[in-house]
């Protein structure tokens, strides 16, 4: 199909990132002026390394990019769109990270910006943010992302944000009348939409400001006790954080950022205030927040959830993409046990984009992951079509029952039993090792295989008798037949075949949920699933 069909298909989309994509369009129905290209862009604060919050927006901004591109008729290198990862290096340290080495270090240099404390990690790196700023851009090179990195230390520094300090200068009252009435009592006393650095202590000074000369950058305030008259330009001061994200989007021309959920209310204010400055409020989502197992809020200092490292441990980089594409405006649980899914919906959908039609493509997260580093031409998407022979769940579940002999050689070798050669497979290899780690980390530590009941136990030993009767090379289609006819039994006594089912996996393989059976015997072996029978009906 050409671009022309997809451009079409995507106008009538309903998948979120075109929608998204849609309100940029109703934006500049001709394009933007001069022919500049679309501005999105994503904001980060080096207080801290990059999280799942960081991937996670990245990622999603792309997705609203290359659908946009999509729309117009546009291809990645075509240049009409940009991505600029914005990093907020210059606002003051609060408060010692509890991941970071040195913590003296740090709390020594409180309230100083971040592009100007040293690097507590020893790294070589000019400063605490340097070194941030550089995990940011591996971790978002690992990912393929394209994307230009700003600083907010190099635009205040080189005054690049000059212009842009004036203008909030010029609108230093209307930006307070803006502000203040948001403010508790406490903090109006000392609030300013500028704060300076002192030139004594190299802090950022929260304190009143009075304008002295906008249009030279001139402000007043009280330093220590003392009068000082200073310029705000230079990297002498910096914006404060809702100001700041207004002055930016007008200095920059953004036209689109996405935000979480716990700044709906600065994104409200520094839509005003962009205003003020001449400037309006970019097109943006406001996402649902991760929770952990317990339904609580991830928070950075509690260190609850999961981080992209423990993930990229037990799941593919594809199905953290998965994960995170559906429903943003839903709030997810972020912990291990959504992986093992993520993994095999991701293979399924992934399995399935060769067979639809281009509308329900554009509904698939596989055919948006597969452009989010501007992979793809025309319609098609890389990796459609694609499949794999087993299942992370039904790996997980042989791990389970080859217990400390669960190696990823050991499970490749049952693997080539039953599919024959695993050459130019390097996604089953991968999953293999995925599986044992999974497996180690949290399947072994809570499998309990029970005694089965008396009738569960005469169902086994007749599963067992027509195991006997059936050859090695027997399938898995027919394999699963032969356990569905003996659950159907009714001398067996199972009100479904649910029951059924549920009782081969909590006696055999230890868990309340398990594989197709069929599937898991012909992996397993005739001879080693009769042993699991044997084993269970010693324990009834």
């Amino acid at each position: 199909m050409s671009n022309q069909a997809l451009t079409d298909a995507a106008h009538s989309s309903k998948a979120w990132p075109f929608q998204e994509a849609q309100r940029l369009l109703k934006r500049y129905p001709d394009g933007k002026p001069n022919g500049e290209p679309v501005l999105f862009e994503t904001g980060y604060g080096p207080s801290g390394l990059p999280h799942i919050g960081t991937f996670q927006e990245v990622l999603r901004t792309t997705l609203v990019r290359r659908a946009y591109e999509a729309l117009i008729g546009a291809r990645p290198e075509d240049g009409r769109t940009r991505l600029v990862a914005f990093s907020d290096d210059m606002d003051g340290l609060r408060k010692v990270p509890d991941n970071v080495p040195n913590p003296d270090l740090l709390r020594a240099n409180l309230n100083k910006p971040l592009s100007r404390i040293p690097d507590p990690f020893d790294a070589g790196h000019a400063s605490f943010a340097h070194h941030n700023n550089a995990q940011l851009r591996d971790f978002l090179d690992r990912f393929g992302f394209d994307y230009e990195f700003v600083a907010a230390s190099e635009r205040y520094g080189s005054g690049a944000f000059d212009d842009g300090l004036r203008n909030v200068l010029r609108n230093f009252d209307a930006i307070l009348d803006i502000m203040l009435p948001t403010l508790r009592e406490e903090r109006r006393q000392t609030y300013s939409p500028v704060m300076p650095i002192s030139e004594k202590s190299g802090e950022v000074l929260q304190v009143p400001v009075e304008v002295v000369d906008a249009g030279n950058g001139i402000i007043r305030f009280e330093d220590d006790g003392e009068t000082v008259e200073q310029s705000a330009l230079g990297g002498r001061a910096k914006c404060q954080w809702k100001v700041d994200w207004a002055m930016r989007w007008v200095a920059l021309d953004v036209d689109y950022e996405m935000y979480g959920k716990d700044l709906t209310d600065s994104g409200i204010q520094s839509g005003k205030i962009a205003r003020v400055l001449g400037g309006r409020k970019p097109e943006g989502l406001i996402y649902e927040m991760f929770l952990d197992a317990k339904g609580e809020k991830i928070s950075k200092s509690k260190g609850n959830g999961l981080s992209i490292e423990e993930w990229l441990q037990y799941g593919s980089e594809e199905s953290l993409g998965f994960y995170i594409f559906n429903n943003p405006k839903s709030a997810k649980q972020l912990h291990a046990g959504v992986i093992p899914r993520a993994v095999d919906d991701y293979w399924q959908f992934r399995e399935r984009l060769a067979e639809q039609e281009l509308d329900k493509q554009l509904g698939n997260p596989v055919w948006h992951l597969a452009r989010a580093n501007g992979a793809g031409e025309g319609t098609a998407a890389p990796g459609e079509g694609d499949t794999l022979p087993v299942t992370y769940s039904l790996l997980l579940n042989l791990v389970g029952v080859l217990g400390t002999e669960a190696t990823p050689e050991r499970l490749e070798d049952y693997l080539r039993t039953y599919l024959g050669s695993l050459d130019d497979q390097p996604e089953l290899h991968e999953l293999v090792r995925l599986a044992v780690a999974y497996n180690r980390d949290f399947v072994a530590p809570t499998l309990k295989k029970r005694a089965p009941s008396p009738s569960e136990a005469d169902a086994l030993r007749a599963l067992d008798a027509r195991l006997a009767e059936m050859d090695a090379g027997t399938s898995a289609e027919d394999l699963q037949t032969a356990v569905y006819e003996i659950g159907k039994r009714e001398e067996f006594g199972f009100d479904n075949l649910r029951d059924w089912f549920r009782a081969l996996y909590e006696t055999l393989l230890g868990s309340e949920q398990g594989p197709r059976m069929g599937s898991f015997i012909a992996l397993y072996g005739i001879d080693n699933t009769r042993t699991l029978i044997a084993e269970a009906l010693a324990r009834s």
